[in-house]
């Protein structure tokens, strides 16, 4: 594979640190330029923004891609999405949402890899951002493929065939703690088709896909949303609950003294009758200016 490279000019509602630091993706880091390189499928690219005179942007995309670059690039950062249009929208709700949107103004839900974002954020559960980036970059250390590019070692995720013959105790190992069982009878069950990807990736019903996440060995409710989110299920209508985002409607909207007495059906039905089909990007603003700001 080659080096290619794409440049837009003047992009609305693309700011690395809000598209990369949300806490929708875990293998992107930041350079020392300022700049982000990830790895995804079997794509491994930098991407750089500049402000230039006159309030232009050029945002520059350099890496190695599996087919055109310009085709990866515009699909997996959602770019013909009008995000202007959704923030509008939700800016109309109220106040509280039209400011976690301008300090979040820059977010795009990516379209990321299905089985990457079930296993990762199985990983997720109890865990913290520096944790789970290092538990999935060790497993794909170890069972992804290597790709070398500007004399880096960078690894795709491995897929389930390449995690067939990986033990419970393999995975402890590489510091997945209790979710090593869970991670082992996940990659069986895809192996076997109990859950087909492709039929999941193809039915409309969201609640039908959830029903069969949940079926997952390590997905409860939480992880079932962050899947039908941020994987290229693309289901902007499910609202993840974790406690940073108890806390930001508990504080906004629903002002109980006791945040922990505030329960999880509460807050999904304030969150779609507020929000309505973007409850998540919704989530996502709010979530990122409550732990951010």
């Amino acid at each position: 594979m080659q080096e290619q490279e794409y440049k837009l000019e003047n992009i609305d509602s693309f700011e690395l640190a809000d598209i990369f630091e949300c806490g929708q993706c875990f293998r992107w880091n930041k350079q020392e330029d300022g700049s982000y390189t990830g790895i995804f499928k079997r794509n491994v690219i930098n991407v750089k923004k500049e402000n230039c005179h006159q309030g232009t942007s050029l945002v520059t995309i350099k890496g190695i891609c599996d087919g055109n670059i310009k085709d990866v690039v515009e699909d997996y950062f959602d770019l013909n999405r009008n995000y202007e249009e959704i923030k509008e929208k939700l800016s109309k709700i109220d106040d509280n949402v039209k400011t976690s949107i301008e300090y979040g103004k820059g977010i795009r839900i990516l379209n990321q890899d299905l089985w990457e974002m079930i296993i990762s954020y199985i990983i997720s559960a109890n865990n913290n951002i520096p944790r789970i980036k290092g538990i999935i970059e060790r497993l794909s250390k170890a069972y992804g493929d290597e790709i070398e590019w500007n004399g880096k070692k960078y690894y795709t995720f491995p897929t389930p065939e390449q995690l067939k013959d990986v033990t419970v105790e393999d995975y402890r190992k590489l510091g997945t703690g209790f979710r090593d069982i869970r991670l082992y009878e996940t990659v069986h069950m895809i192996l076997d088709k109990k859950v087909d990807l492709e039929q999941l990736q193809n039915e409309p019903d969201t609640n039908k896909v959830r029903e069969q996440l949940l079926t997952l060995s390590g997905v409860g409710p939480k992880v079932a949303d962050c899947i039908l989110l941020f994987s290229t299920l693309k289901r902007f209508e499910v609202f993840p609950i974790d406690v940073w985002v108890r806390r930001v409607m508990n504080e906004l909207y629903i002002k109980n003294e006791d945040e922990t007495k505030v329960n999880k059906k509460q807050i999904e039905k304030l969150a779609h009758e507020k929000f309505g089909n973007l409850a998540g990007i919704a989530q996502q603003y709010l979530f990122y200016w409550k732990r951010e700001a």
